[in-house]
């Protein structure tokens, strides 16, 4: 008894503590102030094993088409470089302000799965900046994005810049491809024909 009694009175001594540091207004929650390492630790290891967690029973469909890679480009052009920046390209203000920073996705879709690329996409990371995507996009919107990352690691400047000018030459964005439902729905659409007398 007397040793739980000590346990009781530790963690309660505990909570007071930590309640009291909260109303204290002592902690620097501006985003200029660093983390401490501990912080960093326990906050980047807590992001990896529950993205991974959620991550592992999602079913990749085949990404390796010229055509949805294309329509990524453009999509993560104007979604992710603002935050994340581009081969040869810093951040823009938003991401250069943001605390912790945005990766480097280079080197993010270097050492995470496809899986994984597509939950964080589309479910954001709270207290990052990373927005979920879902709210504006459906899975079939999104998975270009993540089919153009899994090849950005493998580009250079010269080859980003290339890749998004064919893009933008061709019109091509994730938005813009029609859904399954619609693809059906017009190849089900009668055809008009014109019987009309000359």
């Amino acid at each position: 008894m007397k040793i739980i009694r000590i346990i009781a009175s530790a963690i309660i001594v505990v909570v007071i503590t930590v309640v009291g540091y909260v109303y204290s207004g002592h902690y620097d929650v501006s985003a200029t102030s660093t983390h401490s390492r501990l912080a960093q630790w326990v906050m980047s290891t807590t992001m990896h094993e529950s993205v991974q967690r959620r991550a592992k029973d999602i079913k990749v469909p085949n990404l390796d088409d010229e055509a949805l890679q294309l329509a990524g480009i453009n999509d993560f052009d104007s979604m992710c470089a603002t935050c994340h920046g581009t081969p040869g390209r810093e951040p823009g203000a938003i991401g250069q302000g943001l605390n912790p920073p945005a990766p480097d996705l280079q080197e993010s879709a270097d050492h995470s799965t496809t899986a994984e690329l597509f939950w964080v996409t589309k479910n954001g990371i709270k207290m990052t900046g990373m927005p979920a995507w879902s709210a504006s996009h459906d899975d079939e919107a999104l998975w270009p994005v993540v089919a153009f990352m899994t090849i950005l690691p493998g580009l250079n400047p010269d080859t980003y810049q290339s890749m998004l000018s064919r893009a933008k030459g061709s019109g091509h964005h994730a938005e813009d491809q029609p859904t399954q439902e619609e693809d059906q729905a017009q190849q089900d659409k009668p055809h008009s024909h014109d019987n009309h007398d000359h």
